[in-house]
């Protein structure tokens, strides 16, 4: 329900700049004088000061996007501004200026469009950057998987997938590369896994896999098989540059002595034995373990 009403929130913002642009243009070529006190009568409409507020309340982790789009609301001010003062009172503001007005106002619009799909997107349960499902359909996902098991007795494999180093990317080369990086290794999950598999991201650079009626040989090779792919297929880059990604698996095979609920966190602790072991590395959870 959030993502709906910010949703609805987002698409009151772009109505509000388009209106805003509107009067711009008034200002630049109909009403031209005074134009230091136009400059200073111009602000942009405060529902995408209100709208990123309740994004950052709404949502528990770091949005860059949305910080991104912070920025060049505030250009868009200063440089709308800017090219009223400059431009003398009784002229119409240049071709020049106009252009890069309405070239950022176009970058504005096309941030904040690219957000309602994603916003559309979390709707459907599924995860904004990604596009891979989220953590909130995770349990009851499990549980129904864990009791077709019981009543067929088919096996299951669930899989805590994290990619190596992922700090170090942000850190070296900044949150939309970081970004770029996360959606690619989703997109070779999701051309891996069979279409009755699941795949979710569970917060930051993790992920969780399940892979259905399948055995343990089965669940190796497959889980390998992605291993392998990533290892050799570096992220690229818009200026070339070609990132290489690894990534580590911790996973467990179903057994009827483990609660579902209690899966994800066995696999998580062999994630972590395979990260200790060096990484780009595939462990598992020991079928005898009971907590």
């Amino acid at each position: 329900m959030a993502a709906l009403l910010n949703s609805d929130c987002l698409s009151q913002t772009v109505d509000d700049l388009i209106a805003w642009l509107v009067s711009w243009n008034r200002l630049a070529f109909l009403d031209l004088n005074p134009r230091a006190d136009q400059a200073k009568d111009l602000t942009l409409p405060e529902s995408f000061v209100h709208w990123r507020v309740s994004e950052q309340k709404a949502l528990s982790q770091d949005q860059p996007a949305i910080e991104q789009l912070a920025v060049t609301y505030t250009q868009l001010q200063t440089l709308a501004r800017l090219v009223l003062i400059k431009t003398p009172d009784g002229q119409p503001v240049a071709k020049a200026d106009y252009e890069n007005v309405t070239a950022k106002f176009q970058e504005l619009i096309q941030g904040l469009r690219r957000l309602e799909k994603a916003f559309a997107t979390a709707a459907l349960g599924l995860d904004l950057l990604t596009g891979l499902r989220s953590r909130a359909g995770v349990q009851e996902a499990l549980t129904r998987e864990y009791s077709r098991f019981l009543r067929t007795g088919k096996t299951f494999c669930i899989v805590i997938m994290d990619i190596d180093h992922f700090k170090a990317i942000n850190d070296t080369y900044g949150h939309e590369t970081g970004d770029h990086v996360l959606a690619t290794v989703a997109d070779q999950i999701s051309r891996a896994l069979r279409s009755y598999d699941d795949a979710y991201r569970i917060g930051g650079e993790e992920f969780l896999l399940c892979l259905k009626d399948i055995d343990l040989k089965t669940s190796l090779v497959a889980l390998e098989r992605l291993r392998q792919q990533l290892e050799k297929t570096p992220v690229m880059l818009a200026n070339g540059q070609a990132i290489k990604v690894t990534a580590s698996f911790g996973f467990m095979m179903s057994t009827k002595d483990i609660k579902p609920e209690d899966m994800p966190g066995l696999a998580d602790k062999a994630l972590y034995q395979a990260k200790k072991e060096g990484r780009n590395r595939i462990i598992m959870a020991p079928l005898n373990v009971v907590e």
